[in-house]
């Protein structure tokens, strides 16, 4: 089983815990349905998580509720813990290219305060 953590700025602050709770409340019900299907599946159907290409080891977690689609971008910290780094809300076929650029912005973050700590 897979542990599941949000990004917290230097300053204790949850860009995705912001998210997530100015959402619908069905649509935050769906995405804590696939963040558990993430935690506890072994083998994640691709629908679900994809690795990003072109990126510095960057998933999407992707959740789809009617018409509406959430994406988390993440990365592995290890084999079992999982850095939910930022959420939006997705338009379009590609990521956009600002939110990969977060992503790997806010891991290099989170790595750099981890090996100082």
């Amino acid at each position: 089983m897979r542990k599941i953590n949000f990004y917290h700025s230097e300053s204790g602050k949850s860009p995705v815990l912001d998210f997530l709770e100015n959402l619908p409340d069905k649509s935050s019900r769906k995405i804590s349905w696939v963040l558990r299907i993430v935690r506890e599946v072994d083998q994640v159907p691709v629908q679900y998580l994809k690795k990003l290409t072109n990126t510095d080891d960057i998933w999407e977690i992707r959740a789809t509720l009617g018409s509406d689609t959430y994406r988390l971008l993440c990365f592995f910290d290890g084999n079992a813990l999982i850095i939910v780094t930022n959420g939006f809300s997705k338009k379009t076929n590609k990521v956009p290219p600002k939110e990969i650029k977060l992503a790997e912005e806010r891991k290099r973050d989170y790595l750099r305060r981890k090996n100082n700590a």
